[in-house]
């Protein structure tokens, strides 16, 4: 596969995991929106980094295999 079809198809994923990720950061937020400001402030410092992580094998599989020959 060249890398420009894993690019498109890692951008759609990309875009799918994130929408489902902040519903889900969301909707535990605003589950502790009764919690004290520090346990507040603490959790979407924490859901503002986490989301990275997990995209780390995505972004090597997007960036792998042959380079794309551009008819040279």
């Amino acid at each position: 596969m060249q890398r420009s079809t894993r690019r498109i198809i890692a951008s759609l994923a990309l875009m799918v995991y994130l929408l489902v990720y902040i519903i889900i950061a969301y909707t535990i937020g605003s589950y502790i929106a009764e919690a004290p400001r520090w346990a507040t402030l603490l959790y979407f410092i924490a859901a503002g980094v986490v989301w990275i992580f997990p995209l780390r094998p995505l972004f090597a599989w997007m960036n792998s295999g042959p380079e794309e020959d551009f008819g040279e």
